[in-house]
Parts: C-alpha cells; structure tokens; sequence
C-alpha cells in the first residue's frame, strides 16, 4: 500500500504542478462546464443505482456501495440532485430527488443518530427551499425534534455516538453540521428551545473540542453524571493529537453556519481561527486538496481527500460575507482555487466512469481502511453548493 500511495501522490503533484502552467480558463466558465457536467453524471448514476437504496461510494472494481436511509451520508444524493435542478431547471434531477426522498421521510422520527441535519436537511431542507410544503415543514420539525432528544443538559452537548466500551457520551466535531437544522426549527415554529440547544452545543464544543491552534479533536468523550470530559481522541484521523482534514472542515463550516444563525461575534472569531489554521498550515498542497490528515507522517506519500477542499470552500465563500475586505479576498482567492482543482481532471472524473460520482480521491476512513481513494457523496454534495455559492455571489457584484 505505501507503494501505492507514493506512487499516486506523485502523480497528483506531477499533474497539479502541469495544471498550474496552463493557461487558465474564467473560472465561472469551469463552473459551468462543471455544472453541466455534474448534471450528465447524475442522470448516468440515477439510471444505474437500484431502487429502495441510496449511493454511498464507488470503487475501481466498477462496484457501486449503496446504503439504506440511516446511513449518515443518505441525504447528500437527493440534496445534489436539487442543487442541479437549481441550476438547469432539468426535471430529471428534481424527479429523482423526490423519488429517493421517500425513503428518508420515516428518518425524521430516528432517535438514534445526531446526523439528521445531514440526512434532513441537505434532502428536505433544499426541497423545502425550491417548493415549500406544509409536509417538508412537518418533516422538519419532526427531524429537529428527533435531534433534539439527544441532548443532555449536564454534559450541555448533543451526543453523537451511542455509548459503547469505549466511550460514555462521545461527541464529534462532525455534529456541528447538524445544528443547523435546530435554527430553522426555532425560526419556523418559534420554539427558541432549539436555539439554545444549538448554542449550548457550540459552546461546549469551543470549550473543549479545540487546541490552543485552534485545531480540533475529532472525539470528546464526556462523563454523562456529571459532564466531565474523559479523554480526547480520534476516531478517523491519524492520532489523537493530530488534526484530521475533514474534522477541521466541518469545524470552519458549522461556525460559520453558527454567526449567521446568531450574529455572535466568537462564532466569527471562531470561524475565522479555523479558517487560518487551513489556510496557514505548512503540510496544506499548493493545489489547497488538503492531505486526509494534516500531521500524517506519511505526508506527502498519503492520500488527499477532496471532500475537506468541497466543504472548506463552500464554508471560505460564506464567512467571506462576513469580514473584512482584506480576509474577503483571501478567502475568495483559497476558495477559487479549490473549485478550478477540483474541476480539473486530477480530481473530477471523466464522463461515465466513477459510477456517476463527479469528484475522485476522497478519503472517508482511512485508519478504517474504509472509503479510501474513492468519491463520496458528501464531497459532491459541498462541491455542487460551493460551485451554486459562487455563481450566486458573482451575480449580486
């Protein structure tokens, strides 16, 4: 496997360093080819992918993965879908989103999970945002409700995991992904106790979730009696003390999503920490295709993972409405530069093949061995929003 890790790492550089001398395209025309494009891919996946299953990943062997609703990542494909139909008004892709968001309706009542605005919110909430209905609406709020279940007050956090004999109250930098769901509860109903809950868990976690660089810790652990934290650790990053790239991702995502739900302005001092933390960090690629892991000693014979650019890109065009000019522009520039390399051909897959999926080299769990060097359907999804992201800000200047 090293082998086949350093191999591949130095074609990426090798083609990344040729992309760089080329002659460079506007990028909202690499957009539009992209968007184009991502609309074929997504017919050619809808006609293979079998019915009463969702897409999960692709591998070389020409084997398509699928899951059933309570997978976490069962969202994503229907939440493209509609960022398409945005787009190019093709009902195919609107269609196919209702379609496969009738297997996630009964997800609004599970319990089980703290990644229900993943699964909810990127279907139902982009539906709810294209066609309003009194049904999505409920749909919501069940889901929000659901959430909401997993909170306890002592440890002031939403529990992510189940307990099990490793952990007693595990809690993920992923989760702050999820609260943004509780906002749009309270904004539609008027129950201010999901706001609080999503603030309390924000809290919590910049308490005790981040290093004095403003890394994160990918688990906390906490006492359920009493909320204290019990150990700090990894669960798909390289070590406990290491910062995972897509952790630190949704953590520049989520407290961007928390200054624009609440206008505090420590969320946007957060946002902003993490972001240079990113921007800033000596093992980050000239492309900015982060490595799975930014303190992998493997570095640079290591895998990249495509998802952590998608979701940091899409976050970077966000918290860039939010500051000042001279961060606006650095933001702006980093996220450009991650849509044009992950428009190119190192990193989004021809025509036909990837089994529909348009962004390659993503790594999902890698101490795992699981979902390495294959596409995900998050790392479309967050692809497509920053792509839409930029079209839209372009429009308003």
């Amino acid at each position: 496997m090293r082998k086949n890790k350093l191999l591949s790492a130095i074609a990426l550089l090798f083609t990344t360093g040729l992309l760089a001398q080329q002659k460079q395209e506007p990028l909202l025309q690499v957009i539009d080819k992209a968007l184009v494009n991502a609309v074929s891919q997504y017919k050619y996946m809808a006609a293979h992918l079998p019915a009463g299953v969702l897409p999960k990943t692709f591998y070389p062997t020409k084997k398509l993965e699928t899951s059933s609703s309570s997978w976490w990542c069962s969202g994503f494909y229907s939440g493209s879908l509609l960022y398409l139909y945005e787009y190019s008004h093709d009902t195919a892709m609107l269609n196919e989103a209702l379609r496969r968001n009738t297997l996630l309706e009964k997800e609004q009542y599970n319990k089980g999970t703290h990644d229900l605005g993943f699964m909810m919110f990127c279907s139902f909430g982009n539906a709810n945002r294209l066609q309003p209905s009194k049904t999505y609406d409920e749909i919501l709020l069940n889901s929000a409700k659901s959430l909401s279940t997993r909170f306890n007050p002592t440890v002031a956090c939403i529990q992510s995991w189940n307990a099990n004999a490793k952990w007693k109250f595990p809690v993920i930098i992923d989760n702050m992904m999820n609260l943004e769901l509780l906002f749009w509860a309270t904004k539609y109903s008027g129950d201010s106790s999901f706001y609080k809950l999503a603030v309390t868990h924000a809290n919590t976690t910049i308490k005790n979730h981040f290093r004095p660089d403003y890394s994160s810790y990918h688990v906390v652990d906490y006492d359920p009696a009493t909320g204290a934290v019990r150990m700090k650790q990894t669960a798909q990053g390289f070590a406990d003390e290491s910062a995972w790239a897509r952790g630190q991702a949704w953590g520049l995502y989520g407290y961007t999503v928390m200054y624009r739900a609440t206008k505090d302005a420590k969320y946007l001092t957060q946002a902003n920490r993490i972001a240079n933390f990113i921007l800033t960090n000596p093992n980050l690629p000239a492309d900015k295709i982060p490595y799975w892991d930014y303190n992998s000693i493997d570095i640079p014979a290591t895998y990249r993972d495509a998802s952590a650019a998608a979701i940091t890109a899409s976050a970077l065009l966000e918290l860039s409405g939010y500051v000042d000019a001279a961060k606006k522009a650095n933001y702006i520039k980093n996220a450009e530069q991650i849509i044009r390399n992950l428009s190119s051909r190192v990193y989004t897959a021809a025509p036909g093949e990837n089994g529909g999926f348009l962004l390659k080299h993503c790594t999902g769990h890698l101490p795992g061995n699981s979902e390495v060097d294959v596409p995900l359907t998050y790392a479309d999804y967050y692809y497509i929003e920053a792509m839409m992201r930029y079209k839209a800000m372009k429009a308003k200047q």
